[in-house]
């Protein structure tokens, strides 16, 4: 029998779900929603899906699902995810979790209750050099991690032009910003690789407020953070600093870099290389390669090709009845949440917020 899967929301279910899902065997998509209803029906056309909706909500009524996937707009993430659970779903979410930790306990709840599998696309666990980085962590390969820095520099916010008016990445009422966007994305690494978290201080700033659509001249005000920087003290006693722009003049992409008692791993991100040296040694340049990059269809970049693996773990999960053995749950979730909605307080009180 076919998973049958929903999809809310059309852009990243196009770039990056459905081309997954055609590798898949045994799953059917049979209905997409997109506010645009003409993203809707082109995506559907394009995917052979037969039922595409305006309203997601009449989606969930009109059909059954064994899985519901949600890439939409923050502020919706928790009210899809808690209707689809309680229709019968599991579900797969976009991060970052929810607007706040309130709505992420909740969906977290409602998981639990239904007795549903839940997982939030924190698909880079499943990228195989951030699987070795895990992996030679958890082995003790570079000692006590003491600490780590990340530095994650674009352009995609400097101009005022660069965004349409009312972009909802560019709102905080709608869970915009960079703390969302890659933020959470940072954190759900950090916890994975070297453990929970203790205390939080940060800022998420919004540099270029003021905004003109470039079709229109229209000018609009941005609330969400366009950069943010963070420090996290670990549990085990190392700290991590993250710098997190949008508003650079030029793209460097991702480093991180981590400084252990016993050796030092350094991820760039424009190669995707790893440099890895134990104490005492040189770097060794290393570099492990996706399988899925090569699958017919499958867009280019770590973002798309990594679904593929995690798509695959869930549906597998779902069809054998058991939790997820590899991935981030909606506890992961509730967890990053925490963290960013600390660096949000932070930014309000300017102090260290102890979790």
């Amino acid at each position: 029998m076919n998973v049958k899967i929903g999809i809310v929301g059309a852009s990243f279910a196009k770039a990056a779900y459905l081309p997954a899902l055609k590798h898949i065997e045994g799953v059917e998509v049979t209905a997409i929603s997109s506010f645009n209803i003409q993203n809707a029906k082109s995506c559907a056309e394009e995917f052979k899906v037969n039922n595409f909706y305006d309203n997601w909500e009449k989606m969930l009524d009109e059909n059954s699902f064994d899985l519901i996937c949600i890439a939409t707009p923050t502020d919706l993430h928790a009210p899809i995810s808690i209707q689809a659970l309680k229709k019968g779903a599991h579900v797969l979410c976009e991060k970052p979790t929810a607007m706040n930790a309130h709505e992420a306990r909740e969906m977290l709840k409602v998981a639990n209750d239904q007795n549903k599998i839940h997982m939030i696309d924190h698909e880079l666990r499943f990228n195989p050099n951030r699987k070795h980085i895990k992996k030679w962590i958890s082995d003790g390969e570079i000692g006590n991690i003491q600490h780590i820095n990340i530095l994650n520099v674009s352009n995609g916010w400097l101009s005022p032009d660069s965004r349409p008016i009312n972009d909802w990445w560019s709102l905080k009422s709608r869970g915009g910003g960079r703390m969302g966007a890659n933020g959470s994305h940072q954190v759900d690494l950090i916890r994975w690789w070297s453990g929970e978290i203790k205390s939080v201080f940060g800022q998420a700033l919004t540099i270029v407020e003021d905004r003109i659509d470039k079709d229109t001249n229209k000018s609009w005000k941005a609330t969400a953070d366009d950069l943010s920087h963070f420090s996290l003290e670990l549990e085990n006693g190392g700290l991590a600093n993250i710098f997190l722009s949008g508003v650079a003049s030029h793209v460097l992409g991702n480093k991180t870099q981590i400084f252990g008692t016993e050796g030092t791993i350094i991820l760039e991100d424009k190669t995707e290389e790893i440099l890895f040296a134990k104490k005492g040694k040189e770097f060794e340049k290393m570099y492990f390669e996706d399988p899925n990059a090569s699958l017919e269809g499958i867009n280019k970049g770590i973002w798309n090709v990594s679904v593929v693996s995690l798509l695959r773990e869930l549906v597998s999960a779902i069809r054998e009845k058991r939790p997820l053995n590899h991935g981030s749950t909606f506890e992961d979730g509730l967890k990053n949440q925490i963290v960013v909605d600390a660096v949000l307080e932070s930014t309000v009180k300017r102090k260290w917020i102890d979790l």
